[in-house]
């Protein structure tokens, strides 16, 4: 009797032991399922975290990207207004030179004018027409050294683009359009008139 009191106290040992060892192994499995579904969690939100960021960092590169492109638009179309200005001012400033050149010439030909008409009232052995003369020629050499060249006019045809008829005349000895005289000289240079030459047109 008191032995099968025992076996049964045993076997009820037994039993509590293995419940316990069970539950003990219940709850490692329970405690790993829920570390599995933390550290499951924590790498959700971190790749979350991640792709956020770098949807962050990509959209701060293209604004860079397009600041960058926009920048160099505004550098180009500066750049190339600049060359525009640069050509358009080098190409006033030579169309002002050439303007006050072209006044500065024009203005010299009244004096030789001048001088043509005094040598023309001297004798040949004047002693004051060598002078003069060398004045003259200095002028001259002027207007030769900055293009200027006179006008051919007499006995050639008459030219409206650098003759002005102020006079017709028959003349059977000419032929027709041919100028008969030179009233005043023409000058020019090889693009632009100075003055016309005043002539006297045959027929």
């Amino acid at each position: 009797m008191s032995d099968n009191k025992e076996n049964v106290v045993e076997e009820e040992i037994k039993t509590d032991d293995a419940e316990d060892i069970a539950e003990d192994i219940g709850n490692g499995a329970e405690s790993e399922a829920e570390a599995e579904e933390k550290s499951d969690g924590k790498g959700f939100f971190a790749k979350k975290k991640a792709n956020a960021e770098i949807k962050k960092l990509t959209a701060a590169v293209e604004e860079k990207e397009n600041q960058i492109a926009e920048l160099r638009d505004k550098y180009t179309r500066l750049a190339a207004e600049y060359d525009n200005y640069k050509r358009r001012t080098l190409k006033e400033l030579d169309a002002r030179y050439s303007d006050a050149k072209f006044d500065v010439l024009k203005s010299i030909l009244p004096v030789i004018d001048n001088f043509e008409r005094a040598l023309s009232t001297f004798s040949d052995d004047d002693p004051q027409k060598q002078g003069v003369t060398m004045i003259y020629e200095q002028f001259k050499s002027i207007l030769t050294a900055n293009g200027v060249y006179e006008i051919e006019a007499l006995g050639v045809e008459f030219d409206p683009n650098v003759h002005n008829a102020v006079m017709h005349v028959e003349d059977p000895e000419l032929g027709e359009n041919i100028i008969a005289e030179v009233f005043e000289k023409g000058y020019k240079t090889d693009d632009k008139v100075l003055r016309y030459s005043m002539v006297k047109v045959a027929n």
